[in-house]
């Protein structure tokens, strides 16, 4: 029994760190309620960067969403969440945050606000910090998990963290791409009865912004999109249903030609695959989020 007591007490302490639960982690699963952001429990497969750090998302000890960083590019590779019904209000400032988890492993696994003053140099080193984007004039703070996608103030409060957001060409953000969040917004305010599912990331080239002499924050060459809703109304207008249960769509990260191009979610799996660090695996949800049908399979077309 004595012999066994270093044993029980290396499984408990295992146990009560994993409750405390890191914000970094080895998978999504590893934290409580973290995996409920994504379909199925089960994050996009098939990219390759084993560099990459998974992210739970936390905020006033709750998992909001989850986010693939990657801590050399210093942007997140996509951000996951689910989407809350809202009447897309006008946005709220709230203080920017960063991931201390990326840095080191203490603390209580919440993302925090950045400090006034110095920011010590080990955070810089992992990812993006609010001086690489003060002198930019041409990119703005572009979010991947939009706060207008959320409805409770700490929901959309996690959004303003660095790690869910990417350098986005002004007339970009606030033209295009806003737009599109919008359509998406009412699109699935209307006509998803159940939980949405939105996948949101980006291709890079090796653009960078640069400070002080040094490359920190890459610049996308695209922003994605995909959502996924099994749960819809099957008596919307037929130019909607053909959107569900799944649709996604790409836009060029530019000054022109950036219009977004909605597209099923297997097109933009191709278009990905010539454009990112991925195997031919790449699935982003699971099973293709096929929608459970009570229609036998031979009149599951019509719907």
């Amino acid at each position: 029994m004595n012999m066994l007591t270093p044993l029980v007490l290396a499984i408990l302490i295992i146990c009560l760190s994993s409750l405390t639960s890191a914000t970094v982690v080895q998978d999504f699963n590893h934290v409580e309620r973290c995996k409920d952001s994504l379909y199925m429990g089960t994050p996009p497969r098939g990219i390759i960067d084993t560099k990459l750090k998974k992210i739970c998302q936390r905020y006033a000890d709750k998992p909001r969403y989850v986010t693939l960083y990657d801590p050399q590019k210093r942007i997140p590779v996509y951000s996951a969440y689910t989407f809350k019904k809202t009447e897309g209000d006008r946005r709220v400032d709230y203080p920017w945050m960063y991931e201390p988890q990326l840095a080191e492993v203490d603390g209580n696994g919440n993302m925090l606000p950045f400090p006034t003053g110095y920011l010590h140099m080990k955070f810089e080193d992992s990812q993006a910090v609010l001086d690489d984007y003060s002198d930019v004039v041409l990119y703005e703070r572009g979010h991947l998990n939009p706060d207008q996608h959320q409805s409770t103030p700490h929901d959309r409060a996690a959004t303003y963290t660095l790690t869910n957001v990417v350098p986005e060409i002004r007339e970009f953000n606030i033209g295009p791409w806003r737009e599109y969040e919008e359509r998406i917004r009412v699109r699935l305010n209307n006509f998803c009865r159940g939980t949405a599912f939105i996948v949101t990331g980006v291709t890079t080239r090796g653009n960078t912004i640069r400070r002080n002499n040094q490359d920190r924050v890459a610049i996308p060459e695209d922003v994605w999109s995909a959502y996924c809703c099994t749960d819809y109304d099957r008596n919307a207008p037929h130019d909607v249903r053909i959107r569900f249960p799944s649709h996604a769509a790409m836009a060029k990260n530019a000054k022109e030609g950036n219009s977004v191009h909605e597209m099923p979610v297997q097109e933009l799996e191709i278009l990905l695959k010539n454009n990112m660090d991925v195997d031919q695996n790449l699935q982003i949800f699971y099973d293709n989020c096929i929608s459970p049908s009570p229609l036998p399979l031979y009149l599951q077309h019509t719907i």
